[in-house]
């Protein structure tokens, strides 16, 4: 039988149909419309895209967005003053900090800058913090995306063995602490690998549900899972391929074709788990501007 693909477009286009209920019911009932602030620095191609993509998404859902692009030799001085004019303002419930930052810029201070009430990549501290220990919080936007996913698809988590390869504070780490509470939609037992262990084949053979963020493209086949395995493929890749008009292709770090011979559901690269990054920060926002508005 072949794998279910998990498609992120459907999940996306649900959670911002809830997120656009949400955003008019606040403006109704409070007269708030939540608001969105981007900060990029510098001109990287595929970050001036994203943060388009953001401001499309804040147009389509009824939110106020703006976007402030500085040149990449602006100081750190500048953006933190950016962020604490947002931190003050009320039009704006949500900061984002468009990262890379070049680096002349100390990250984890802008990061540690911003209103963790306004956090809305779920990269403070604070928030970090309130996610280990279970309370409610904004939550990193690509894990609470991979939850999403599991659970509208009909592969709920709880009681299964989890299996993540990867330890990134933006993916790897906070998964694993969503998926591992008591609660709606996790209740998992979640083992964490990586890459620092030479080989890590038995552990994905034990997995119920595997997620991979591990950066290596097409690294894990078919042949090391475990059947009837859930399949959450967090890479984009980039891979040579002279067949393509663009020279490239993007893939992710499971070998699709294998894998979804042996696993019962999948996600495609592209098409699965990026996909529901900005739905998930269009969420974060309206979360944020309704609490701010209590």
């Amino acid at each position: 039988m072949a794998a279910q693909r998990i498609e992120g477009k459907p999940v996306a286009e649900q959670i911002k149909s809830e997120v656009r209920e949400g955003v008019a019911q606040l403006i109704r009932d409070k007269g708030v419309r939540p608001g969105l602030g981007v900060i990029l620095v510098g001109d990287d191609p595929a970050s001036q895209t994203y943060v388009n993509s953001k401001g499309k998404a804040c147009a389509d859902l009824g939110m106020h967005s703006e976007t402030i692009r500085m040149s990449a030799d602006s100081s750190e001085a500048v953006v933190l003053a950016q962020v604490a004019a947002w931190n003050a303002d009320p039009r704006i419930h949500g900061i984002l900090v468009q990262m890379p930052l070049p680096k002349h810029i100390n990250e984890q201070r802008v990061i540690e800058a911003i209103d963790p009430r306004k956090d809305v990549d779920g990269f403070h501290p604070v928030n970090v913090g309130r996610l280990v220990i279970g309370m409610e919080c904004l939550r990193p936007c690509t894990p609470a995306g991979i939850q999403e996913l599991l659970v509208r698809s009909g592969n709920d988590p709880a009681g299964k063995h989890v299996v993540v390869i990867g330890r990134s504070n933006i993916v790897g780490k906070p998964i694993a602490n969503i998926l591992l509470q008591k609660a709606k939609g996790a209740n998992a037992v979640v083992t964490i690998a990586h890459t620092g262990m030479k080989d890590i084949s038995h552990l994905i053979r034990q997995a119920d549900i595997l997620i991979a963020a591990v950066g290596r493209p097409e690294s894990i086949t078919g042949a090391m899972l475990k059947p009837g395995c859930v399949v959450i493929d967090v890479g984009i890749n980039r891979i040579t391929d002279p067949s393509s008009p663009r020279g490239y292709r993007n893939v992710g770090d499971v070998h699709f074709a294998s894998a979804a011979e042996v696993a019962s559901a999948i996600t495609p690269v592209p098409g699965g788990v990026g996909l529901m990054t900005i739905a998930m920060l269009m969420q974060n926002t309206l979360q944020a501007a309704r609490r701010l508005s209590c």
